[in-house]
């Protein structure tokens, strides 16, 4: 680049003090990360044509015909050309041609060794700059001033020669891969170029002396057959009776046919097909009589004709080119069979996708990456009764229960903004029966390569029948257990009848003190008071032992209010503490100190906790040994649950009946039926804990459950 008039600027340049680093205002890694348009092939190659046909006339600016046609492809603002200088070894760059908005600075000059075009060199890459004035102060006069420069080195043999840019002087657009890519195919042609203008200077002073001008035409000529050649696409002239006139490297290979069997064949008999022949004169006729063609410079998918007679698809560009009065065309043809097929392939797999959607027997749907719905499975049509119209966007929300609508809204638009999975459990309307039925609905997110989310893709499932099962089946549960808890209570009559008994005899106490001191002369009344206190209290201990035996009878609904254990395990030891005197066994509590709270149903715990006593008494009772005793002991093995132990000193646990202990209908007693530690644990599994036996040291049985501090979610 350059910043001054050559007589300004010294050969050489030192870098000044403080100038910024070459790193900031370097910014070539952004091309890549940059969104990137589509190729416009058809635009290139006719780019390249006329570059190519600028190479063939003498009397044109090579040079300065490539500086336009960077500026019309890239659609920059600016671009040019630097060359070395020659005379001094190469110390400087000078801006041979020019266009855009710094055309009027065409010939200034910068030095070699401090400038864009030097570190292009250096490093022998693509570079991008941002106001790169910043570090090179002396393209602080050179107006506008430069927002965004995309250079590109180019090279004659292993000789640098110069670099080719494009500038940006506003941010309206950015550049990106596309444009490497063609700055990068642009700077191959201008090394040709260059060597092209090189090999016209000396041919023009080889003319002037009128020596060797017929080989270096055929120089120039072979160097534009070099460039048609080094094309992606088959390049094949055809003069104005039909006939071949040029055939590029990738046409042989296309076609099967080497450029000097192909050169001077008709066109229509070489690579089109029988039936598109007569088209094709006909079309060449027309347009010699109206200058028009329906084909011409535009880009259409036709069928093309290889020498082994196979047809294959093509893409093809025609372009007529007047001389004279003599008519040529370039025609510029692209394979796409193997993009064809790869589209065939794409449409069957994605109407194999269709058939599966839509006959698997589950409702799908997706949705758009706003939560908007924008495709539902048969299924889940046969089910709402909506049609697709209906359905899409946020018509689906009709179809739920009211009391259910604005939660799996708010749910979905949690989703949709945070792009975490979803699931919600809501009542849907049945078109079949115009009921409302249980349905879960899940939906994952399909992302792109940056985390980006493309879509949403979903299920519904109706579990209304199963979920009914599952209430029905804790009904029956509860039916169980509610039983157990009456047999239980049978069990305890005594007990009972003894622990109601006591209050009852002090009242009876009581008031006979009470009476003999209203009789006494005179009346004792303050004595009287206090035995008429004792009766009331003895008669609200009588009344609370009924109340708990009457819950454990009631068959009420499941309620979870925050329980304190040590006084649960204390309310149901003075339930059996006369069973287990009647049968000398001793009752030890060993309860730990500051236990949080847990949430749970006092009376199905209390059942689960006499039970296990129960059991153990039963057990000691049974056998012969000494001591008999149950040990209920309540700790904190960890800041989240409660552990609850009931063990004994009977036989044990049989190895043999361990893996059965908690099997419905399996008992070890005579009038045992086998549902008493099934219904414990799944009292317990129903509070969120776990229940579980083993035998200590001794061998004796222990009977675990363990119980987190916060209920479970229901």
């Amino acid at each position: 680049m350059t910043g001054s008039a050559t007589d300004d600027l010294p050969p050489a340049v030192s870098i000044p003090e403080g100038a910024p680093s070459l790193e900031t205002v370097l910014c070539t890694d952004e091309l890549s990360r940059r969104p990137r348009r589509p190729p416009d092939y058809e635009k290139e190659n006719r780019a390249l044509l006329a570059l190519t046909t600028a190479l063939a006339n003498a009397r044109s600016d090579v040079l300065q015909t490539l500086a336009d046609t960077i500026l019309d492809v890239i659609h920059c603002d600016s671009s040019g050309l630097s060359l070395l200088s020659m005379g001094d070894g190469g110390k400087r760059f000078r801006w041979a041609a020019i266009s855009g908005m710094w055309k009027p600075y065409i010939g200034r000059e910068t030095p070699r060794n401090f400038g864009p075009s030097g570190d292009a060199l250096d490093r022998n890459c693509t570079l991008l700059f941002q106001h790169f004035e910043r570090r090179y102060s002396y393209l602080l006069p050179i107006t506008p001033p430069a927002d965004e420069c995309l250079l590109v080195p180019f090279y004659v043999g292993d000789r640098a020669v110069g670099t080719i840019w494009a500038i940006m002087h506003t941010d309206r657009r950015k550049f990106e891969g596309e444009d490497e890519r063609l700055m990068m195919a642009l700077g191959q042609f201008a090394s040709v170029a260059y060597q092209t203008q090189v090999s016209l200077d000396d041919i023009r002073v080889q003319i002037a002396a009128r020596e060797h001008a017929e080989d270096a035409v055929q120089e120039i000529e072979q160097q534009a057959r070099e460039i048609v050649d080094s094309a992606l696409d088959a390049v094949v002239g055809m003069d104005a009776d039909g006939i071949i006139t040029s055939w590029n490297k990738q046409a042989e290979e296309i076609f099967g046919w080497t450029r000097p069997e192909a050169v001077g064949r008709r066109m229509s008999e070489t690579i089109i097909p029988m039936q598109y022949r007569s088209s094709h004169e006909g079309g060449l006729r027309h347009f010699f009589q109206t200058g028009q063609g329906p084909v011409l410079n535009q880009r259409i998918e036709i069928t093309a004709l290889r020498r082994d007679g196979s047809e294959f698809s093509v893409e093809l560009t025609v372009t007529p080119l007047k001389s004279g009065d003599t008519w040529r065309f370039s025609s510029f043809i692209r394979d796409i069979s193997d993009r064809k097929r790869s589209e065939e392939q794409l449409r069957t797999s994605e109407l194999n996708l269709h058939r599966m959607t839509e006959t698997i027997p589950e409702m799908l749907w997706s949705a758009m990456t706003d939560g908007a719905i924008d495709y539902c499975n048969a299924r889940v049509l046969d089910y709402t009764g909506l049609s697709h119209g209906e359905i899409q966007g946020t018509g689906w929300m009709k179809t739920i229960h009211p009391d259910d609508a604005d939660n799996i809204a708010r749910a979905w638009t949690d989703s949709v903004e945070s792009g975490n999975p979803f699931q919600f459990e809501f009542r849907c309307l049945r078109a079949s029966d115009g009921m409302y039925r249980w349905c879960v609905s899940s939906a994952l997110p399909l992302r792109a390569s940056d985390g980006g989310i493309l879509k949403w893709y979903g299920t519904v499932v109706d579990f209304h029948d199963r979920r009914q099962a599952q209430e029905d089946l804790r009904s029956t549960q509860a039916e169980l257990a509610h039983v157990n808890r009456v047999m239980t209570m049978g069990e305890l009559t005594a007990s009972i009848a003894h622990e109601v008994n006591q209050p009852l005899a002090a009242i009876i106490a009581s008031g006979d003190s009470c009476t003999a001191w209203l009789a006494s002369e005179p009346p004792n009344l303050d004595k009287a008071r206090a035995s008429a206190s004792r009766m009331i209290q003895a008669a609200t201990q009588a009344s609370e032992i009924v109340q708990r035996v009457r819950a454990m009878f009631k068959k009420l609904p499941s309620v979870a209010t925050p329980l304190d254990m040590n006084e649960l395990i204390e309310e149901t030891i003075s339930f059996v503490h006369h069973e287990a005197q009647r049968k000398n066994v001793s009752l030890r509590a060993d309860l730990g100190t500051g236990l949080p709270t847990v949430d749970g149903d006092r009376v199905q715990l209390e059942q689960v906790i006499l039970n296990l006593m129960m059991n153990g008494i039963e057990s000691i009772a049974s056998v012969d040994r000494q001591p008999k005793q149950i040990l209920i002991r309540s700790t904190l093995p960890n800041p989240g649950e409660v552990l609850v132990s009931v063990a004994d000193t009977g036989p044990g646990i049989d190895a043999e009946h361990a893996n059965r202990l908690f099997a419905p209908f399996f008992t070890t007693k005579p009038q045992g039926i086998g549902m008493g530690l099934p219904i414990c644990r799944s009292i317990i599994e129903a509070h969120g804990g776990r229940l579980w036996a083993e035998n200590n040291e001794s061998g004796s049985a222990v009977f675990h459950f363990m119980l987190p501090i916060k209920a479970p979610s229901k």
